[in-house]
């Protein structure tokens, strides 16, 4: 069973996300910040992580760098709103492998997982 950390600060957000991929199988863990997402990381190396871009503490392209500076192979999907384009290539060019625009839809999310999972 792979591994999903999922990284937002808003809680209802995590908590689709988790009934999403609990039903799809995949062990899941959540952070509400980037800070915490980097210390998750650290302890449960996760197959993949979907990560907000705006937070508080940290925000997920500061956490995308840190995570893929402790782990080079990390396979981040950013969620992003739309109208974040600039941001999209800032992560991709720091480690992201992709990313899902909010809102998403369920077959969108789990297109990104498969992807890097294969």
């Amino acid at each position: 069973m792979a591994k999903v950390l999922i990284v937002d600060d808003a809680e209802f957000l995590r908590v689709r996300l988790t009934k999403m991929l609990n039903t799809d199988g995949y062990e899941v863990f959540q952070a509400e910040n980037g800070l915490k997402a980097v210390a998750a990381y650290k302890e449960l190396h996760p197959d993949v992580v979907l990560m907000d871009v705006t937070m508080p503490e940290m925000d997920g392209l500061t956490a995308l760098r840190e995570i893929v500076g402790f782990d080079p192979k990390a396979r981040v999907v950013m969620l992003t709103a739309l109208g974040q384009e600039s941001v999209v290539l800032e992560a991709v060019k720091s480690g992201a492998r992709d990313f899902v625009v909010k809102p998403f839809e369920h077959e969108r999310v789990m297109k990104a997982i498969t992807k890097l999972l294969s």
